[in-house]
């Protein structure tokens, strides 16, 4: 499913315009990002965690040149990890 397409059904399920519905998927979306980039972490009981994490500095290589060794710098990464019910439902 594409944002467009769950602002969409959103919109339908709450009879409300398409405008106010991406409003609302974007205020989500922001309030997330802003939750993990402060907090370190978001969660929504029964759907899951974003969190955000640590990932090392390693070797790589090129991969339009396999032979050539590249430097993959260390970096914060996203996450996320479902909730049971998430998982139970998608069972």
């Amino acid at each position: 499913m594409t944002k467009t397409a769950l602002i969409s059904q959103l919109a339908e399920e709450l009879g409300v315009s398409k405008k106010l519905a991406a409003e609302l998927v974007n205020a989500f979306i922001d309030t997330i990002i802003s939750g993990v980039k402060s907090e370190g972490e978001v969660r929504i009981q029964g759907f899951g965690t974003f969190k955000a994490s640590k990932r090392k500095a390693r070797e790589g290589v090129n991969p339009q040149n396999p032979s050539q060794k590249i430097k993959i710098p260390a970096m914060k990464v996203v996450t996320f990890k479902a909730g049971s019910e998430f998982k139970a439902m998608v069972k």
